[in-house]
């Protein structure tokens, strides 16, 4: 059977945390993988109760599997979940968040589809979630259209289905703590033809927590991912 990761990253989420776990857990139930498919939550370094409800979540749930790192942000941490469902046997990973923004049932449509694509990617064409992240997607739709010649509609959407093979022909391009290695992995598959599929996804808005985003951390975030962007690009063959 086939083993599913699902790689959730978690950074003071008490809020929400518990009711990710009881949302996701049964997915990975239902794709056990003989027992060895996992949801793998990286607790990137939280200062709040969310490693003691994941300490407690634990409890009747041989597939959940929780590893805690420094905080180190979003991207590190996916990236980290990446390496460890890479190294746990993984034939598929699965990347979301614990915001409670996605919605677990509209997983079947893409696990439907995992044997024709490497890669399947949500669209979140009505975004609940304000102004300021849809304004961070466009720019990002247009930065990966300039400097890697693709078009993507979504390129750093947190619901994606991909192989294991996929992600790890892609990994290597990035360092370990690289900011946004969902946008790498997508433009990238595109970039080598790798056969993509789009499909619109619910996107509610976040759940619990505090939205991070500023206009200060857009215009930080903005340049060094121009300059990153720029040096992989580079160094393609």
């Amino acid at each position: 059977m086939d083993v599913l990761y699902i790689v959730i990253p978690a950074y003071n989420e008490a809020a929400t945390i518990r009711a990710v776990i009881e949302e996701w857990y049964p997915v990975v139930e239902q794709h056990d993988g003989d027992g060895k498919s996992r949801l793998l939550v990286i607790n990137d370094g939280s200062t709040d109760a969310t490693a003691d409800i994941l300490e407690d979540c634990r409890i009747g749930r041989p597939l959940l599997q929780v590893e805690t790192k420094e905080n180190g942000g979003h991207g590190p941490a996916v990236l980290y979940g990446y390496r460890l469902a890479l190294k746990g046997g993984a034939d598929y990973i699965f990347q979301t968040d614990s915001d409670r923004q996605t919605v677990p049932e509209e997983f079947g449509a893409f696990w439907e589809l995992r044997k024709e694509y490497e890669g399947i990617f949500g669209i979140r064409f009505k975004r609940q979630d304000g102004r300021g992240r849809i304004f961070v997607s466009r720019v990002l739709r247009s930065v990966v259209r300039s400097v890697f010649g693709v078009r993507v509609p979504d390129a750093n959407v947190p619901f994606r289905l991909m192989t294991s093979r996929y992600v790890a022909r892609f990994l290597p391009l990035m360092p370990e703590d690289y900011e946004l290695p969902n946008v790498i992995l997508t433009a990238l598959g595109a970039y080598y033809k790798e056969k993509q599929k789009f499909i619109p996804i619910t996107f509610r808005k976040r759940q619990g927590g505090v939205n991070s985003v500023n206009c200060r951390k857009i215009f930080e975030t903005g340049r060094k991912t121009l300059v990153d962007f720029r040096k992989i690009r580079a160094n393609l063959k």
